[in-house]
């Protein structure tokens, strides 16, 4: 059953985010709205069903968590490869490191509940 709401759950919120990245201009940012979102809403509304609110809501801040984490990754990418000019692989896992402080970080300063 779990397999099943997975399956529907996800697949309208893929379709919905699909539509919408559509509808946007440049189709660059376009490709954004195909998976993560959709994921994301469909582990949350299971979590909702088979755990709960409280449970949910852990997870959301968890979400919200990594993303804060991934922007700053992102941010530390660019900076080393367009300012310092480093190589990719040199530049992602030395950004990981940060990626893990701030994720880490995050999650003990704000904990679950915001």
């Amino acid at each position: 059953m779990e397999y099943l709401a997975r399956f529907l759950i996800g697949g309208l919120a893929v379709s919905a985010f699909a539509l919408l990245g559509d509808m946007l201009r440049p189709k660059t940012v376009a490709g954004l709205f195909g998976a993560a979102p959709s994921v994301a809403l469909a582990t949350l509304g299971i979590a909702v069903l088979q755990q709960g609110t409280g449970y949910a809501a852990t997870e959301g801040y968890a979400m919200t968590w990594g993303a804060v984490a991934l922007f700053v990754y992102s941010l530390v990418v660019c900076q080393l490869l367009v300012r310092f000019r480093w190589s990719a692989l040199p530049a992602t896992i030395a950004a990981l490191v940060i990626w893990l402080l701030v994720g880490l970080g995050l999650h003990v300063l704000m904990g679950s509940s915001a």
